[in-house]
């Protein structure tokens, strides 16, 4: 007891080597007068630097922010056609979307066919919505060989496929045969004068199909034949195809793409010009 009371009243003599370096770990370092600028005052606070955050997390916040103005972009609905009939898409630049073609060919030795799907019509309601006024459809088109992978495509002859008819190529079986007629000027005074006739069948080996397009026309003395064959796999690739084109014909696409989560309206569910009422409210 004597001896600690003794280090304790004792006056302050020089630290040990050990204590002081243990002391001056915990506290800051020294201060250090540089020529020709005043040494720092200890009795400022001095600024707490945060350490950035990382590039990933800025750019992943650049990225959200134009997500969302192109969302905003995307709601806005091109204004009807000067003929009355309009179709509403979405546009990243916010204003009418511009036309877009795609096709798929087929180029044989005699002969080569291109498919194009061409879209449906709609016309808009005093309401401000739409309603589908034509079914869209693909057009094929056939060229007879000018020479070798040559084709002469200024005789070309054309047949418009319906969303039916694509039904019967898409239910069509390997040994299985269709038929297409069509008449352009069907009802009108023309009727009669151009017929078409689209045949699809197998071929003797089985491994395709047979595209034969017969146009008989009157108007300008035309009679003419053109057929191509299709292997299983191109017409897979065009199965593949009309199965996910079809919706699309059918313009099913524009009010999936017009549903809300809290719409109550429920477009033609719920006006009666449409079949309104549902089956289980009557």
């Amino acid at each position: 007891m004597l001896q600690l009371h003794m280090l304790a009243s004792s006056p302050a003599s020089s630290p040990s080597p050990r204590l002081s370096l243990l002391r001056d770990s915990f506290s800051s370092p020294p201060q250090q007068s540089l020529r020709g600028r005043s040494t720092l005052n200890p009795r400022k606070t001095s600024r707490v630097s945060l350490p950035r955050a990382p590039h990933c997390l800025r750019s992943l916040k650049c990225r959200q922010s134009e997500y969302f103005d192109q969302q905003q972009r995307f709601a806005s609905s091109t204004a009807p056609a000067a003929d009355g009939s309009s179709s509403p898409s979405f546009s990243p630049s916010g204003g009418a979307s511009p036309k877009v073609f795609v096709g798929h060919s087929i180029y044989k030795g005699k002969a080569a066919l291109t498919v194009e799907p061409r879209a449906p019509e709609f016309t808009s309601l005093d309401s401000g919505a739409y309603k589908l006024s034509r079914e869209g459809f693909v057009l094929l088109q056939f060229a007879p060989a000018a020479g070798t992978r040559v084709y002469d495509w200024s005789r070309k002859q054309v047949f418009s496929l319906s969303v039916t008819e694509i039904g019967n190529l898409i239910a069509l079986g390997p040994r299985d045969s269709c038929e297409f007629f069509h008449d352009p000027f069907k009802g009108k005074s023309d009727e009669g004068k151009i017929r078409k006739v689209l045949k699809v069948e197998p071929l003797p080996d089985g491994s395709g199909h047979f595209f034969n397009l017969s146009v008989q026309n009157k108007l300008v003395n035309l009679d003419e034949s053109i057929y191509i064959p299709v292997t299983k796999a191109e017409y897979t690739v065009l199965n593949s195809a009309f199965n996910f084109i079809l919706p699309y014909l059918l313009g099913w696409h524009t009010y999936a793409n017009s549903i809300k989560p809290n719409d109550r309206n429920r477009g033609n569910n719920a006006n009666s010009r449409y079949g309104g009422d549902f089956e289980w409210s009557r």
